[in-house]
C-alpha cells in the first residue's frame, strides 16, 4: 500500500487526470525502416508534443520487436548471434526517430532484462490461473509469418496472409484460453464505442467475432525448433509465441522506462500511474493481434484495457501496393534527406484522414509542398518580414486603431484552439491541419484586403502599422499551433518574428491569447522557409530539391512566380467522346460543405451526406463508404454537381452527385485546394 501527505496525493491524482500515455507498435527487427513505420511514429510524436504543450505528463513509447524465427535464421545466415544481429538493426529505428525529430520517451527492445521478467510473470500468473494449458497440436505454419493455420485457412497450400508456403507440423505446446473470453470482449468492444477506432476498423472487428468462434491462442513454440525466445518460466524445454512477448512490452514498459508519477516518491506507483495506455496506435494488419490477444490476455491477468486502439491504413505508390520486387518502396530516409523532416511530417499526415489508406507519389508532395509550404506559409513568412524591415526598421510596430478585417483574422485565430483540441482527440490529424490553415489562409487574403504597399504609398503609417502587427502575431499562434507537426519549422518562425523562447518549453494556455508579441520586438529575418521546388528542371524524387538548395546556398532570392504557361497541346482528334463548351456550360458544379454524413442501412458503399451549398442543405447519396468514414466526411469541403435530377439509391434520394477520382484502389473525393464559401461556382 502507498501512503502520501495530503498534497502529495492532491497532486498525484491531479496529475492522473491528465497523463497521456501512447505507444506505437515495436517494430520488428528484420523490417527495413518503411513509410508505414515512420507514419505511426510521426502521428504518435504529434500527439505527444501537442500534451506536452497542455502541461500534461507524457510518456511517448516506442521501440523494436527481436525474438522470432526470422530473425533467428537472418542472424544464423549472417554468422551472428541473435543478439548480435538485434543490436545492429534496432540502431536503424533510432536514427530514423531522430531525422525525424521524434521525441520518444524511451525505446524499448524485447531483449531488455527487465521487460523480459514482465514476460515471464505474465505467463506464470496465467498458468497459476489455469489460463494456460498443453495439448498436442497439428496444423499448418508459416514460418516467415510465425503463425499456425487452420485447413480452412489456408489457400492452395499458402499462407493467407503473406501468400508463401506453409508446412504441416505436429507438436506439444501451450495454449492460452482465449476462447472464454469472447463474449466478454464483445460486450466491451459494443459497450465503448471509442474502445477500437476508427468505426470501420471496430465494426469489422465486431463483425469476425460475431459471427466466427474465437479458439485458443498458441502461445509457445518448442526449443528444439526455435531456440530465440523468452523462456517459460513452467517448461524450460519451451520459448514463448512472439506475440505474446511483443504485446507485453506496452505494459512492462511502464515498470521500468516510464517517467516517475509526478506526486510520487514511490516508484512502485510508476505501473499504475501510467497504465493503461491513452492510446495504441497501430498498421490495420496487426489490428487483430492488438484488439483481441492483448485485450483477452489482460482480462484474463484482471488489468484494465488501453483507452483506445487506433488501426491506420496503408500507403501505397503511385496506387500500387509498395513491393521490394518492384523497387517502388518508399525509404523515409530518402523523403527527408531531399525535402527535410518537417515537410515530409507535414505531407503524410495532411495527405489523408488517419485511418483511411494513402497513397504517395512524388508529383503529389511536390504539389502540396510548393502550394501550401512554400507559397500560403513560405511567403506569407518571407513578405510580412519584407515589409516590417522595410517600413519599420525591422522592429514590430504598436497596433492602432481595429478594422472590420483585422476583427476577422483574430477571430479566425482565436477559434483554432478548441477545433485543433477537437481534431486532435479524434486522431483527425488531416483536419487538424486544415484547421490551422485556415489561418493561414486568412492571413493572406489579409494582405491582399489591406494592400500594405499601397498603405505606404499613401503614407498612412498608422494602419500599416497596424496591419503589419497583426501579420506578425497571426505568424506566432500558425506556429504555436503548427509545433507539433512541424517543430523545426515553427521554432524557427518564432525566432524570425523575434520570440525569444522555446516553443517546447511554453505551456499552451500561455500563449493562446491574441496581441502577446511585444511592440518594438525586432525581427531576425533568415532564408527562405520552404523553398519552391523547380519542377521543370527535374520531377524525380532525389534532384527536385536540389535546385532550391542551391538557389538558397548562392543567396539568390526565391520569389513566388506564376507557373509558365505551357504550349498548347494539340487538338484532339475528332470522336464521339468529345462535347462542346455548350454541353458542358449545362453542368452546375458548386461547392458545398458536408454538415451531417451516415451509412445507409444494409450497403457498405452508399454513405449518405448533408452538403450545404450555400443557398439550402441538399442531400447527396455517394458510394464512398469504403474508402471513407462517415466521422472522416464531416467539415469536409467538396464539388457536387448541383444540376443533376434526383435519383433514388436504395430507396434514398439524391438531390446530386459528388465528384471523386480513382485510381486501381484508391478513390479520392474531389476538394478545393483553400477554404471557399459554400455555393461557390467551379468554373
Amino acid at each position: 500500500m502507498i501512503f502520501f501527505t495530503g498534497k502529495l496525493e492532491a497532486d498525484f491524482n491531479d496529475q492522473m487526470q491528465k497523463k497521456f500515455y501512447i505507444t506505437t507498435p515495436i517494430y520488428y527487427v528484420n523490417d527495413v525502416p518503411h513509410i508505414g513505420h515512420a507514419y505511426t511514429t510521426i502521428a504518435a510524436d504529434v500527439l505527444a508534443r501537442y500534451h506536452r504543450l497542455k502541461g500534461d505528463p507524457v510518456f511517448f513509447l516506442t521501440g523494436t520487436d527481436e525474438h522470432g524465427q526470422k530473425v533467428e535464421k537472418a542472424a544464423h545466415e549472417r554468422g551472428r548471434t541473435p543478439k548480435e544481429h538485434a543490436d545492429l538493426l534496432s540502431v536503424n529505428f533510432r536514427k530514423l526517430w531522430e531525422k525525424l525529430e521524434i521525441t520518444n520517451d524511451a525505446f524499448i527492445r524485447t531483449t531488455d532484462k527487465e521487460h523480459i521478467a514482465v514476460v515471464q510473470e505474465f505467463l506464470q500468473k496465467l498458468f497459476d490461473k489455469g489460463e494456460i494449458e498443453r495439448r498436442t497440436y497439428e496444423g499448418w505454419y508459416c514460418t516467415p509469418d510465425e503463425r499456425f493455420w487452420t485447413e480452412k485457412d489456408i489457400v492452395d497450400g499458402k499462407c493467407p496472409d503473406c501468400g508463401r508456403q506453409v508446412e504441416q507440423i505436429q507438436e506439444d505446446n501451450y495454449f492460452f484460453l482465449m476462447s472464454k473470453y469472447q463474449d466478454r470482449l464483445i460486450r466491451h468492444i459494443t459497450d465503448d464505442p471509442t474502445f477500437i477506432r476508427p468505426e470501420s476498423r471496430r465494426n469489422e472487428v465486431l463483425g469476425f467475432l460475431t459471427t466466427h468462434k474465437l479458439g485458443d491462442l498458441c502461445i509457445s513454440r518448442p526449443k528444439a525448433r526455435l531456440a530465440w525466445g523468452i523462456e517459460l518460466p513452467f517448461d524450460r524445454d519451451f520459448v514463448t509465441y512472439v506475440w505474446f512477448d511483443a504485446l507485453t512490452n506496452y505494459y512492462s514498459a511502464t515498470r521500468y522506462l516510464s517517467p516517475a508519477a509526478k506526486g510520487s516518491t514511490d516508484p512502485k506507483t510508476r505501473e499504475s500511474f501510467w497504465w493503461p495506455a491513452d492510446h495504441h496506435l497501430v498498421g490495420k494488419d496487426i489490428l487483430t493481434t492488438h484488439s483481441v490477444y492483448w485485450s483477452t490476455m489482460l482480462m484474463a491477468l484482471e488489468l484494465p484495457l488501453p483507452r483506445n486502439i487506433f488501426a491506420h491504413g496503408w500507403w501505397t505508390r503511385d496506387g500500387k501496393k509498395m513491393s521490394k520486387s518492384i523497387g517502388n518502396v518508399i525509404d523515409p530516409n530518402e523523403v527527408v534527406d531531399t525535402y527535410g523532416p518537417d515537410a515530409f511530417r507535414f505531407f503524410v499526415l495532411r495527405e489523408v484522414p488517419f485511418g483511411l489508406d494513402g497513397d504517395y507519389s512524388t508529383e503529389t508532395f511536390v504539389t502540396r509542398f510548393n502550394t501550401e509550404l512554400a507559397n500560403d506559409l513560405g511567403n506569407l513568412l518571407s513578405r510580412v518580414l519584407t515589409m516590417v524591415s522595410k517600413y519599420f526598421d525591422g522592429k514590430v510596430p504598436a497596433a492602432r486603431d481595429e478594422h472590420q478585417t483585422d476583427r476577422e483574422l483574430r477571430e479566425t485565430a482565436c477559434a483554432i484552439p478548441a477545433a485543433v483540441e477537437a481534431d486532435l482527440n479524434q486522431l483527425a490529424f488531416n483536419k487538424y491541419l486544415h484547421s490551422v490553415w485556415q489561418l493561414v489562409t486568412r492571413a493572406n487574403r489579409y494582405v491582399e484586403e489591406n494592400a500594405p504597399w499601397t498603405l505606404a504609398k499613401k503614407n498612412d503609417m498608422g494602419r500599416l502599422a497596424t496591419v503589419m502587427y497583426n501579420l506578425a502575431e497571426a505568424l506566432r499562434l500558425v506556429a504555436l499551433h503548427l509545433y507539433p507537426v512541424m517543430p523545426g519549422t515553427s521554432q524557427s518562425i518564432w525566432n524570425c518574428i523575434g520570440m525569444d523562447k522555446q516553443i517546447s518549453a511554453s505551456l499552451l494556455e500561455d500563449e493562446l491569447s491574441w496581441g502577446l508579441i511585444q511592440a518594438g520586438t525586432a525581427i531576425c529575418p533568415g532564408g527562405q522557409l520552404f523553398p519552391r521546388i523547380d519542377t521543370k528542371k527535374d520531377t524525380g524524387r532525389g534532384s527536385t530539391m536540389i535546385n532550391a538548395d542551391k538557389t538558397k546556398k548562392e543567396g539568390k532570392k526565391m520569389e513566388t512566380k506564376p507557373e509558365e504557361q505551357k504550349p498548347a497541346d494539340k487538338p484532339a482528334a475528332a470522336g464521339t467522346d468529345l462535347i462542346g463548351i455548350e454541353d458542358f456550360a449545362k453542368v452546375q458544379l458548386r461547392v458545398g460543405k458536408i454538415v451531417q454524413a451516415e451509412r445507409v442501412e444494409k450497403s457498405d458503399k452508399l454513405v449518405k451526406l448533408k452538403v450545404d451549398i450555400g443557398t439550402e442543405v441538399r442531400q447527396v447519396v455517394a458510394g464512398i463508404g469504403k474508402h471513407y468514414a462517415p466521422e472522416q466526411l464531416l467539415d469536409k469541403q467538396i464539388v457536387i454537381v448541383a444540376n443533376l435530377k434526383p435519383a433514388k439509391l436504395m430507396g434514398v434520394e439524391s438531390q446530386g452527385m459528388l465528384l471523386a477520382a480513382s485510381s486501381g484502389e484508391i478513390l479520392s473525393v474531389v476538394t478545393p485546394d483553400k477554404e471557399i464559401a459554400p455555393g461557390a461556382k467551379v468554373k
